[in-house]
């Protein structure tokens, strides 16, 4: 029988196209918060099966309209299962293939929420998580797009399974890329179609004259001259007059304004080339062309090519140049997290890091694994890595311990892998606490709570005898909701900050209220974003309608947000726009300052210049905050029900 599939589905995949087949369509309607609706299984293909045991992939040939993220979906005879699909192919036929534990069971245990959630694949990348369970009884198929951004359509002709893996084809007679690493399959105003008006708007850049000093008050190190203390060469944070600051090495109160991943990528490179050829209008030079022994396979460096395009060879030093010149001229004080090293290292603007201890166990849902072999050596070596090059250095702020643990909120699932994973000094400990306290839902709690205190107390300590100059600035939990009571307690007692992303409309001011209350400890939020759908790219974790409402939402969240007696730093996500098809987790969101022809978005980075002259004083109490919300923002939850 297994024969048979495999054989009838090797005859179906040497077919080219099924551009002839009928296709069946969903209109999703922008009046409405969520629409969208379900197709019958049989009327797309009558000899689908409804048991679909034993096969280990959907293929869906599909066309969305956009690349706004879509919910997909089956009815099932339990229920109805669904996945998020971001498509890198606005208004083009594809064919996806879906892995159905996808459907069927929960996220496989990973290191943090974005390498657990995020499922990287050709034509599209997938966003799991929500209700699973056994798919049989399948009758049909349903798609539904929260809010969106016009009225969109999504069109199916086939539907298949399969056993193995059969790759996804982009069935598109339009390249999805064009040779600058813009997306060909969508146009917009300003988009560049030549080599010389890229170097026209290029060098209307670089006439401008900017001090940030002047714009802002800034101190050396970005502090604000208006309000000077004692100085301690390092950075510190200090509570006055009930509102906390970081102190800058001079002594200048600081507010942290910055943005992650600066100058790191270029957000313009595409992996997996040799999957990928005919979705490539041209390939960049061979020099930009490099082969990895990892997952990523060929990449294709357009970022690369375009800064060639823009200084030359060896352009590092000019780039690097033009990157602090943004910073200065937007206010920008801060490096954030995963930026370029070389740029950290010139000590012209302040940064933050991470540290990537060992003992993080993408095997536990990111939980620090203490038991593990010669842990405190591989510690050590592990955090001299970066401690060593910065143990001196006046403009390091501090130190990241980890982003985005799974397992917060998830202790009884980390103490199922831990039991039924293998033996290892983990499941020892685990077991004889269980046998010691009594095996119950709470001590199974408290072991990982034990477990995580054990591991942060350990990273504090060695941080200390490595660097004793530089702030510990916790992990960046992904949802500081979760993190209460005896966690945060916990917490409190080793972070010097407590650190969050929070993707959101603004910070919630009564959730902030709580953490500094049983905290007493000065908050930074790590990653916030907005994004649209114009540039042919997913529209980020919360999105909005336009480049212009881009730029609102950045000022209401930054200066809410710093409204808050207790908030000195937030870091936007990103520099650059994401890979428009999609970095090595698939993530491809229009939620840079700079897109991929190395051009600021101007709604986006006039916004963050007002809200950076006016952070002082909000955070003072001495202004009020701005008060104009962008239109239709939404969440990247799966929002209200359409059925």
């Amino acid at each position: 029988m297994k024969l048979h599939i495999i054989c009838t589905l090797l005859s179906f995949w040497a077919v080219t196209t099924v551009a002839n087949s009928p296709s069946h369509s969903i209109r999703f309607n922008s009046s409405r918060e969520m629409s969208g609706g379900k197709i019958a299984i049989h009327d797309i293909n009558p000899k689908m099966p409804t048991d679909w045991n034993g096969y280990n992939y959907v293929i869906i040939e599909m066309k969305v309209s956009t690349s706004q993220r879509f919910h997909l979906g089956f009815t099932t005879s339990h229920g109805y299962d669904e996945v998020r699909i971001h498509s890198y192919t606005p208004g083009q036929w594809n064919r996806l293939a879906i892995p159905i534990r996808f459907f069927s069971e929960p996220p496989a245990s990973a290191v943090d929420m974005a390498a657990t959630y995020n499922q990287p694949r050709y034509t599209g990348w997938i966003n799991i998580g929500g209700n699973v369970g056994p798919m049989t009884g399948v009758d049909s198929l349903g798609a539904r797009m929260r809010a969106p951004i016009g009225d969109q359509t999504f069109e199916i002709r086939n539907i298949e399974l399969a056993v193995n893996d059969p790759g996804d084809t982009y069935l598109g007679e339009i390249p999805a890329l064009d040779e600058f690493g813009q997306s060909n399959l969508v146009d917009y105003p300003n988009k560049i179609h030549s080599s010389n008006q890229l170097q026209k708007a290029w060098h209307a850049e670089e006439q401008e004259k900017v001090s940030a000093e002047k714009l802002y008050g800034y101190s050396k190190y970005g502090g604000y001259k208006a309000h000077r203390i004692k100085g301690t060469g390092f950075f510190r944070t200090e509570c006055i007059d009930g509102r906390w600051w970081f102190v800058d090495p001079e002594g200048y109160l600081f507010l942290s304004v910055g943005v992650d991943c600066v100058y790191n990528s270029g957000g313009g490179s595409v992996r997996n080339v040799e999957h990928r050829e005919n979705m490539l209008k041209q390939l960049p030079p061979e020099k930009f062309i490099h082969k990895t022994d990892s997952r990523n396979g060929t990449i294709a460096y357009y970022d690369a090519w375009n800064l060639e395009r823009r200084y030359g060879e060896d352009n590092f030093t000019k780039a690097a140049e033009t990157t602090i010149k943004r910073m200065d001229k937007w206010g920008v004080n801060t490096i954030g997290n995963w930026s370029d090293k070389r740029l950290e290292q010139l000590n012209r603007k302040a940064f933050m890091c991470t540290l990537y201890p060992a003992g993080a166990d993408a095997s536990l849902m990111g939980l620090g694994n203490i038991y593990e072999e010669n842990f405190h050596e591989k510690l050590e070596r592990s955090m001299r890595h970066t401690i060593d090059p910065n143990r001196d250095n006046p403009w390091l702020i501090g130190y990241f311990m980890g982003n985005e643990p799974v397992w917060v909120g998830q202790e009884q699932r980390v103490c199922k892998l831990i039991i039924d994973g293998p033996e290892r000094g983990i499941k020892t400990a685990l077991i004889k606490y269980l046998t010691q306290n009594g095996d119950t839902p709470e001590t199974r709690k408290a072991f990982v709570y034990d477990t995580f205190r054990r591991y942060i107390e350990e990273l504090k300590a060695m941080q200390m005898k490595l660097d004793p100059n530089h702030l510990n600035l916790g992990y960046r939990f992904g949802d500081i909701h979760a993190v209460n009571g005896k966690l945060l307690d916990i917490c409190s007692k080793v972070f010097d900050v407590i650190s969050f992303n929070c993707y959101a409309l603004a910070p919630d001011s009564k959730m902030m209220d709580r953490v500094l209350a049983e905290s007493g400890r000065p908050m930074i939020i790590g990653e916030f974003h907005f994004g649209t759908v114009d540039r042919g790219q997913g529209q980020s974790l919360w999105q909005v309608d336009s480049q212009k409402e881009r730029g609102i939402a950045y000022r209401y969240y930054v200066e809410n947000g710093y409204a808050h007696p207790g908030l000195i730093g937030t870091a936007y996500f990103t520099w650059y726009d994401q890979d428009i098809l999609g970095r090595m987790d698939g993530e491809n969101y229009n939620c840079g300052c700079i897109d991929v022809t190395d051009r600021p978005y101007k709604e986006q980075t006039k916004a963050m210049m007002d809200s950076a002259k006016r952070l002082y004083a909000v955070h003072s109490g001495k202004e009020l905050p701005y008060s104009e919300k962008p239109v239709r923002p939404r969440g990247h939850d799966h929002g209200p029900d359409e059925w």
